[in-house]
């Protein structure tokens, strides 16, 4: 198929961006969307043209890296699926595809469609994490007994990547269903209790130091979520906030 791609082209952090026009022929509809920019990015650079930067690292959906924002929507058109594992199928010939990088003050464009995600990685520094005595005391992985029902509530919260994309839909740019799923994953177990109180209320801070905006329970960060995060986690996390605030 052939297709028109306007992507958004910034040199730096600093420098005025613009949407550029590139016409791409003979993709084929099994190609994933990253395998189309590949094929885009080998003719800029037969042409001798600066190549289109964006992320990306597993192609497997897993890592969190690929970020565009495709025709309006995080990860393109499709459902429960990373850029990486969008397919072309999802397009017909002669379409115009408008891709551009997520669009938040808390996610900084570094370069082209590449953005600066590190604000989640204090998020995470802030709380995201239980602290555990591992000088040969670590307890076999069925030595505490959990509730099935806890212990899959927490796995569908830890299926998080971290690929932002919850911000990029939000209105608002809000992250509190990434937020939500790492304080959701740790207060569900065990392990997790001993700091609860703490880690909502140091991760909670965090994110709004670095610009996230507020909740308005819209639903599109759920909607357009890879990995199907559910708002469940945002209604746990407000729970367990209030909770801390009130008892500390």
């Amino acid at each position: 198929m052939n297709l028109t791609l306007k992507i958004w082209r910034q040199k730096s952090p600093s420098s005025k961006g613009e949407m550029k026009t590139y016409p791409v022929k003979d993709i084929s509809e099994d190609m994933s969307f990253l395998e189309m920019m590949d094929v885009l990015n080998e003719e800029l650079i037969n042409k001798g043209e600066e190549p289109v930067a964006f992320d990306h690292d597993c192609r497997e959906g897993i890592c969190g890296m690929c970020s565009m924002y495709i025709n309006g929507e995080p990860h393109g058109p499709d459902r429960a699926v990373t850029t990486c594992q969008l397919h072309m199928r999802n397009f017909n010939d002669g379409d115009t595809i408008h891709i551009e990088p997520w669009r938040a003050n808390a996610f900084p464009v570094l370069k082209d469609l590449v953005v600066d995600r590190s604000s989640f990685d204090r998020v995470i520094q802030a709380g995201g994490y239980v602290s555990v005595n591992t000088s040969g005391n670590s307890q076999d992985a069925n030595a505490i007994p959990i509730p099935k029902e806890n212990a899959d509530l927490a796995f569908d919260a830890a299926t998080c990547i971290g690929c932002g994309a919850c911000v990029a839909a939000c209105k608002n740019a809000s992250a509190m269903l990434f937020v939500s799923a790492k304080v959701s994953q740790l207060s569900l177990l065990p392990q997790g209790e001993v700091e609860a109180k703490d880690r909502v209320l140091n991760m909670i801070d965090q994110m709004d130091d670095e610009g996230f905006g507020n909740c308005t329970n819209t639903g599109a960060c759920a909607i357009e979520c890879p990995k199907e995060i559910s708002l469940d986690n945002i209604a746990r996390m407000n729970r367990e906030y209030l909770s801390a605030s009130v008892s500390k």
